[in-house]
């Protein structure tokens, strides 16, 4: 059915090259932004059909969090699943994401030592929920004193660590896998555990020339290839070997930096942890964001906030989700307006620059003719003007209203 409507804002955001418009509105057909432009010219040349007034609140493309761990891991470690209840759990997660504006999301796939999913499983769970869900098929290694190895291939059977490298199963790897994610795990994870669970995170586990091998088996496949990894050596074999995106890049010096930059390398950065290393700082994405580099802020949910860090405001170490992507992006965003960045350069780091992560920049991400019509009501910048879900009022998917607090 073709549902055609224009809707009024205060204030639109489009991260594109409209930059702000001002009293402003879409027009959306059949799940499609058709128009945009100034509220006064779009009323007299559609005047016509339905009209949905949100002309006292900001409308801006809906969040996309690119690194997430919501159908495999989260579940079990929320709630107390079965096999049997274990992905009617991480729908419900997938709800709360759409709830906190999230209507795209980019999910790792590792492989479960207590449930053995597939990842068609996953995708299956997934298909008619309204989100984008891409997936990242990966290997991952657990930092464990006896180290835990696992593929989105091999499922819930553990591997050797010399298996991590073998070029047909990191064929299969890469066959399954939609975006550059955490293909390869460089480092050992802590995962979600403690730090006396896991006193191996950290731990490199391949050597220059496998890396090269597995990056270049990637790109003979045409696939980008997405790391974990952090530290020196780990983020310069990354760089060495040819990885077109570094998730975390915990710890990356600036000559790094600027090697990342020459290479067009992207980076996900994540603030509230993810591997052995402190997480990326406010400073940090500055930087990064100053040498044209593409920056993606994610939350790598569920995890742990990193202890001690000035940008947290986490009273405890339980577990966060997907509703805190703008909380914990909010430090760096308005570091970067401080230095001078726009609000529409500021915002793609939540909407634009994953969606690119993800190979799916013409799709969504910006607020421009024929793109999908994802965009979210609120009553503010999210991240860097708002951080409470609460505040996000209405989220619409493919032209379609999903989310409504304000009528609630």
């Amino acid at each position: 059915m073709n549902k055609v409507y224009l809707i009024r804002g205060k204030k639109l955001v489009t991260v594109s090259d409209h930059g702000t418009i001002y009293n402003g509105g879409l027009v959306i057909s059949n799940g499609k932004i058709q128009d945009i432009g100034d509220w006064e010219q779009l009323k007299n040349r559609y005047c016509t059909i339905k009209v949905i007034d949100c002309s006292d609140y900001v409308i801006t493309p809906s969040l996309v969090d690119c690194h997430t761990h919501l159908l495999e891991f989260a579940p079990s470690s929320l709630y107390p699943v079965s096999p049997a209840t274990h992905l009617w759990a991480g729908r419900a997660i997938l709800f709360h994401a759409l709830s906190s504006g999230i209507t795209a999301l980019g999910e790792q796939i590792c492989g479960h030592p207590y449930c053995d999913f597939s990842i068609e499983d996953y995708r299956k769970a997934a298909a008619r929920l309204p989100m984008d869900i891409s997936f990242a098929a990966t290997s991952i290694s657990i930092g464990f004193n006896n180290l835990a190895h696992f593929t989105a291939v091999t499922q819930s059977q553990p591997i050797e660590k010399n298996s991590l490298s073998d070029p047909l199963l990191v064929r299969k790897i890469a066959e399954k896998s939609d975006f550059p994610g955490e293909n390869i795990f460089i480092n050992a994870t802590p995962a979600n555990f403690t730090a006396e669970d896991v006193p191996r995170a950290g731990e490199i586990m391949y050597n220059l020339q496998e890396l090269k091998q597995v990056a270049d088996l990637y790109h003979k496949l045409n696939k980008k290839i997405g790391a974990h990894v952090a530290g020196e050596k780990g983020i310069e074999w990354a760089l060495e070997a040819g990885v077109d995106v570094l998730h975390h890049a915990h710890g990356i010096t600036d000559e790094q930096i600027e090697k990342a930059a020459k290479q067009q390398v992207k980076i996900v950065a994540t603030p509230m942890g993810g591997t052995h290393l402190p997480p990326n700082s406010p400073e940090e994405i500055v930087k990064l964001v100053k040498k044209n580099i593409v920056v993606s802020i994610a939350t790598d949910a569920y995890l742990p906030p990193y202890p001690g860090v000035s940008w947290l405001p986490f009273q405890t170490n339980s577990l966060q989700g997907p509703d805190v992507l703008m909380l914990i992006a909010q430090p760096a965003m308005q570091l970067l307006q401080k230095h001078q960045f726009n609000e529409n350069e500021i915002l793609a780091l939540l909407t634009a620059n994953p969606a690119a992560i993800l190979g799916k920049e013409k799709q969504f991400g910006r607020l421009e003719k024929g793109m999908d019509a994802n965009f979210i009501i609120s009553t503010g910048i999210p991240g860097l003007e708002i951080n409470d879900t609460d505040q996000i009022k209405k989220v619409f998917f493919r032209g379609e209203e999903v989310i409504n607090r304000l009528d609630h």
